[in-house]
């Protein structure tokens, strides 16, 4: 095994721009994307017999082809490029620029887009896959309008160089604040030291003396106290080992913990899995995430005003999008009004996120755990269930947010305890 992973690096560092090394560890050429493909050759081959396919044919072939499609990249060799990212590079400008050529179309498109974004959401959601699909449409719109806002409004003339700078300011925040999000939502992991101290119990470390092991009790327990303590904790754990012990991540979660079936791992105060970041929302950027919400909204807001007001310059602000007379006789005004909705409409769905996840913060109470409450019947709700309050946790409006506003810096590993569970787990596997 050893030499196989040597091998495959040697090869690795010594790949040219265009050269990779394939699922099964050849070492292959981009320019080859077409050669030496079995099982595209056997699904064709049985189509033109009228053959049935194998059940694992197609799911083969599109595992070659999506291995296959890559970039040429100066170290490492060709990198492999998700599938999922080039959609929305392709749809978005088609798309606008399609509704931007008559009222009719742009009705059409405006309405149909979000229905199937939000089809493709929940196909993806109900597989539990993870997809950079949403995560390249929220990055690309809002590198696209900015783009088009740069070159189709600002040469108009009716946008000064300080709006300019605050809207580039604007985009630069909310990029910096989504990076910030994606770094560590607060990931579960065990506890090292809790792991020596557990071992303890059973035999001393081979490289200290038990005398000098700083006095611990674990390591000085008799037989007896050792039986008994464990039967104390056994107890104690009985519940809470079954309850909180994840089988996949192999660690006892602390409360309101989680662990997320797409990313693979549990998360502290885990509020749930957004798309738009492809990541997990939990304890370590939560704060970070509203902040990211905040800059681009704002952000989104004033560039729209600052469209309307070119385009529809005799109108008010509140009334533009819906009442905008000549807007469609020039094509260059048509597509910002076609952009400035699809702008509003983004940004319609990111203010209710952010709205429910502010009155969340205000009842202590994460999306997960509402989600749980609501389907066990144990919460209250209000305004069509935009308001959930489980009674668990909150202990008031000031008291919760300063308690939302100070989580990030409370990160600290799990306790002994997981240790406790997993020979409790072991215990019962056996």
């Amino acid at each position: 095994m050893k030499k196989r992973a040597k091998k495959v690096l040697e090869e690795e560092e010594g790949l040219c721009c265009c050269e990779y090394v394939n699922r099964r560890g050849e070492r292959s050429h981009v320019a080859a994307c077409c050669c030496d493909c079995e099982d595209l050759d056997d699904a064709c081959d049985r189509f033109l017999k009228r053959e049935p396919q194998k059940p694992e044919s197609l799911s083969q072939v599109a595992e070659v082809v999506t291995d296959r499609i890559r970039v040429p990249w100066l170290w490492g060799g060709a990198r492999k490029l998700e599938l999922s990212i080039i959609p929305p590079l392709i749809l978005l400008p088609a798309l606008l620029h399609l509704a931007a050529v008559h009222f009719m179309l742009g009705l059409v498109v405006l309405t149909a887009l979000p229905g199937l974004v939000l089809w493709y959401y929940y196909f993806t959601h109900r597989k539990k896959g993870r997809t950079l699909f949403f995560l390249s449409l929220a990055l690309f719109s809002l590198a696209y309008m900015y783009y088009l806002f740069i070159t189709e409004v600002l040469p108009r003339g009716d946008v000064g160089l300080l709006q300019v700078v605050v809207v580039s300011v604007g985009v630069v925040l909310t990029l910096l604040a989504l990076i910030h999000t994606k770094r560590e939502p607060g990931i579960v992991r065990p506890n090292q030291e809790a792991v020596h101290s557990t071992v303890t119990y059973y035999t001393p470390l081979a490289d200290k003396d038990p005398s000098l092991n700083g006095g611990r009790q674990d390591v000085t327990m008799t037989v007896s106290s050792r039986m008994g303590s464990w039967e104390q904790a056994e107890v104690e754990m009985k519940e809470s080992s079954q309850k909180n012990w994840c089988t996949v991540c192999r660690v006892v979660r602390p409360p309101r913990a989680g662990h997320c079936r797409i990313c693979g791992v549990c998360v502290l105060r885990l509020d749930h899995h957004c798309v738009w970041i492809n990541s997990c929302v939990g304890q370590a950027n939560h704060r970070s995430f509203l902040l990211t919400l905040g800059l681009f909204l704002l952000t989104s807001l004033y560039g729209i005003s600052l469209v309307l007001q070119s385009v529809c310059p005799r109108q008010n602000l509140l009334t533009a999008l819906l009442y905008c007379p000549g807007v469609y006789n020039q094509y260059s005004t048509a597509l910002c009004f076609t952009c400035a909705w699809y702008s509003s409409i983004v940004t319609g769905g990111l203010l209710h996120l952010l709205l429910v996840q502010v009155i969340n913060v205000s009842y202590n109470v994460t999306e997960r755990e509402a989600r749980i409450a609501l389907r066990e019947k144990t919460a209250r709700s209000a305004f069509w269930g935009l308001v959930v309050d489980t009674g668990v946790y909150s202990r008031g409006f000031r008291d919760n947010w300063s308690e939302f506003m100070t989580m990030g810096d409370k990160l600290s590993p799990p306790s002994p305890a997981d240790l406790v569970a997993l020979v409790d787990d072991c215990k019962h596997r056996e």
